[in-house]
């Protein structure tokens, strides 16, 4: 089950899909997520992108679009919106929205052209894994994680004891969605649905959180001075898009309301609890470890697809950094967010869980590892290559070209790395001798070139 958020929303827009933020891109994902299609879904990309609010750490993989060094806007006038505006009107009636609310929530709204540019220019606000992390768990980060753990205790073990949902990961995700409720977002809601709906580009995605903002109107849940958010649409202290919202968001407080917006962050941690034990959480289970690989590791077993228990990895070698074993909580699979230069996880069941929220795997790497932190975990220990710089969009387009050119075909040339391209860039490694950790990285490009 997906849902959104503004990660969610730009996922799901970025099609990704979860509760919170679509399920959340705030996010496009429960997050809201349309979520990101397949490519994207899995990927172990080092390039994440960062979408609203301005201090959430959510990154979204950027849907495919043309690659140009400018981005040019498609001219739109407030004429043209305003009829626009009028023709939704009977599909939103027509889906039992009233009247009166429509006009209301509408009347008035202007078209926001700075949104449908900062939408545009999502692919060019990356960042590599390692610098991302680097502000994820942050040591001030860590710090207000703890003191949120403590501050809110009473409410956290209400919240983990009903949804069976370890308290710490609803926490990391209040963190990194809204740096602990402080950055919530302040734009109409309604408006910045409005104006991407317009935008004809993921119009009908848009259209469609839209007619379920206004239903969250309907119902009464927020006053509309009250609706707002990113300027993805993604809402509250976890960033929930509104058909995330619909679908997950619980009324903990019991006042009769869902009320995530509140400076009470009760409905909003409970949702993300709902929403993360909806998609299969188990309590107790890591999300990750960090591993050490043995010398001469098979690198093509990297792959999400490949699963086994960590008693099995460990008769291949792969341990945890002290040498023993990794638990057995369940089947894992070898993840190398940055390939063979750096560090390595086996990634258990609630990894699948958060990427629910937001696909991108920095992102879940993120969560977890600020919860381990907030929890009295250490940093990573493992190197990463931090002599590389991240890959633009259209360097990424480039690789996928030349790859494909190759006879490596990527399937696609999208600028999404993801399975498709990753295995690609394994082949490619294998026939010139290079470790094939699939690693789509500035040096895979020049050897292309």
């Amino acid at each position: 089950m997906r849902i959104q958020g503004v990660a969610t929303i730009l996922a799901m827009v970025f099609t990704s899909g979860a509760v919170c933020a679509a399920p959340v891109d705030g996010s496009v994902r429960p997050n809201s997520r349309s979520g990101p299609d397949s490519e994207v879904s899995r990927s172990a990309v080092s390039l994440v992108s960062m979408v609203a609010p301005h201090n959430s750490l959510r990154p979204i993989p950027r849907p495919a679009a043309a690659s140009t060094a400018a981005v040019v806007v498609p001219i739109a006038t407030q004429t043209g919106f305003d009829n626009w505006i009028k023709e939704f009107r009977a599909r939103a009636i027509q889906k039992g929205i009233s009247a009166d609310v429509f006009d209301s929530a509408l009347s008035g709204t202007r078209y926001d052209p700075d949104i449908i540019k900062r939408d545009r220019n999502q692919s060019e606000f990356t960042k590599t894994i390692w610098d991302y992390l680097d502000s994820a768990a942050s040591d001030a980060r860590v710090r207000n994680g703890k003191d949120a753990l403590h501050k809110h205790a009473d409410l956290l073990d209400r919240i983990e004891a009903r949804y069976n949902v370890d308290k710490d990961v609803v926490v990391a995700i209040w963190g990194l969605e809204s740096a602990y409720g402080t950055f919530r977002g302040s734009n109409p809601v309604i408006g910045s649905l409005a104006t991407l709906a317009y935008d004809s580009r993921r119009g009908a995605f848009f259209e469609g959180q839209l007619i379920e903002a206004l239903r969250i109107l309907q119902s009464g849940d927020v006053s509309a001075p009250n609706f707002t958010g990113s300027w993805a649409g993604a809402m509250g202290h976890t960033q929930f898009i509104p058909t995330s919202y619909q679908s997950l968001a619980v009324d903990f407080t019991g006042d009769g309301k869902r009320d995530i917006w509140s400076d009470d962050p009760a409905d909003a941690l409970a949702s993300t609890a709902n929403y993360l034990a909806k998609n299969g959480w188990v309590k107790g289970a890591p999300w990750g470890v960090e591993v050490s690989l043995p010398r001469g590791f098979d690198y093509t077993l990297a792959n999400r697809d490949i699963r086994k228990l960590p008693s099995d990895w460990a008769t291949l070698g792969v341990t945890s950094l002290d040498g023993k074993p990794v638990p057995d909580h369940g089947v894992t699979s070898v993840l190398l967010p940055a390939g063979a230069k750096g560090a390595a996880f086996l990634i258990f069941k609630n990894f699948d869980v958060i990427e629910t929220y937001n696909t991108a795997d920095a992102y879940v790497i993120g969560v977890g590892h600020l919860s381990d932190r907030i929890t009295g975990g250490g940093a990573i220990q493992s190197n990463w290559p931090r002599e590389d710089r991240a890959l633009s969009f259209d360097e990424r387009m480039e690789m996928q070209r030349r790859l494909t050119a190759k006879g490596f075909d990527t399937q696609k040339i999208d600028g999404k790395i993801g399975p498709l391209t990753i295995n690609a860039v394994r082949m490619f490694q294998t026939s010139i001798g290079d470790i094939p950790d699939g690693y789509a990285s500035l040096n895979i490009l020049k050897k292309l070139k």
